[in-house]
């Protein structure tokens, strides 16, 4: 097997990311890249969607190739706050090591990741009193405005009807960085917030610090990868310039709308029958869900797009960019049931790893009763 060069192996985890915070801090790092820690954390809260499972393997692939050790952090906690699963602790715990567990497994089959060399941490186990004191530390150095400010991490937004447990969240989430030492903190865009303010306040923690490879203090690196779209139309189209931003956090795919995302053991004809279903407007490549599935999780894993159609309607194409399909989209030389069409078979073969690993009778059970527990967003 050929070994890439570590600058070409870096230049592919950049491609994976929209964000990195800071890469000029990354590049040194990855000198010792055997010695530094990943995580990305997920809730416990229903079914896994490409967009969570898919989206995150990509990262850890990559990271996996520089050498990192990577770490996926089970967050029954703080599904447990978020009343995710009915706020069940004990459901929550169960459904993390008997189906999300493996649904993440099953994830970096499909992208190419190995799943043997991820850490599966449920929070339970590594909660102890050092945990809550590094938890209360980071608290005391965030100002009430700013916590109310990064409660989006979680999903919500501030009210008068809104638990106080919510507070706790963000001061958690950030612990957790500092409670295990780790250098590479990774998430979709929407956690931005929570890793900037633990970038902001490391040089103010007092009870437990990041240590890096050369044993000094150092700032957590936050790694962000894209938030796949939802199928969904928004609910303002076409969309209002000052609006653009919000509409674009607001499409992104959920597993409380099971219609508009497409699980990672959804069945083909599933996968059909969504995608057929899905705002594509033609001519029109902002705001597209498939050509944003197409651009950030098809071209990637697949190297070209192909579409096959009848030579009245232009014959078998292959798109070797992303830049040449949305140019003949945007000129009308695809039409979108065309471009549904393709989608739906690379995502059927992409996913095969994922219902072949599902089809096993534990996980099978596992994953229909996830079916039957009521899933909140």
């Amino acid at each position: 097997m050929t070994t890439l060069p570590q600058d070409e192996k870096f230049l592919k985890l950049q491609a994976v990311l929209e964000e990195i915070l800071v890469e000029e801090e990354l590049r040194p790092l990855l000198e010792q890249s055997e010695k530094l820690r990943h995580y990305i954390g997920f809730e416990i809260s229903g079914k896994v969607h490409i967009g969570s499972g898919l989206m995150s393997m990509r990262v850890i692939k990559e990271l996996q190739a520089l050498g990192v050790h990577t770490g996926v952090f089970l967050a029954d906690w703080h599904s447990y706050i978020n009343k995710k699963l009915g706020g069940d602790i004990q459901t929550i715990r169960e459904v993390a090591v008997s189906y999300f567990k493996e649904a993440m497994i099953a994830s970096a089959l499909c992208v190419g990741a190995d799943p043997s060399k991820i850490e599966f941490i449920l929070a339970d186990d590594v909660y102890n009193a050092d945990f809550w004191m590094t938890t209360l530390d980071v608290a005391s150095n965030i100002t009430l405005s700013r916590g109310k400010r990064s409660v989006d991490i979680a999903g919500r937004e501030v009210g008068d009807e809104m638990p106080i447990a919510i507070l706790f969240y963000p001061p958690m989430q950030i612990a957790d960085i500092f409670n295990m030492n780790i250098h590479l903190a990774h998430a979709g865009t929407d956690q931005r917030k929570a890793h900037v303010v633990a970038r902001d306040i490391t040089s103010k923690m007092r009870h437990k610090v990041i240590t890096g490879p050369d044993g000094n203090p150092m700032k957590p690196i936050a790694l962000h990868h894209h938030l796949l779209q939802g199928l969904a139309q928004p609910p303002t189209w076409p969309i209002p310039e000052a609006q653009k931003r919000e509409v674009l956090i607001s499409m992104k795919m959920s597993k409380s709308k099971p219609d508009t995302a497409v699980f990672i053991h959804d069945s083909p004809e599933d996968i059909q029958r969504k995608v057929q279903k899905a705002f594509c407007p033609p001519n029109e490549t902002r705001f597209n869900p498939i050509i944003d599935w197409v651009e950030h999780l098809i071209f990637p894993l697949r190297g070209t797009f192909q579409l096959k159609r009848s030579e009245q309607f232009g014959g078998h194409t292959t798109f070797e960019t992303i830049d040449a399909l949305k140019e003949a989209y945007t000129s009308g030389s695809i039409h979108p049931s065309d471009l549904k069409n393709a989608t739906t078979e690379y995502l059927i073969d992409i996913l095969l790893p994922a219902r072949q690993h599902f089809e096993q009778p534990e996980r099978k059970a596992a994953l229909e009763r996830v079916e039957t527990l009521r899933i909140t967003r």
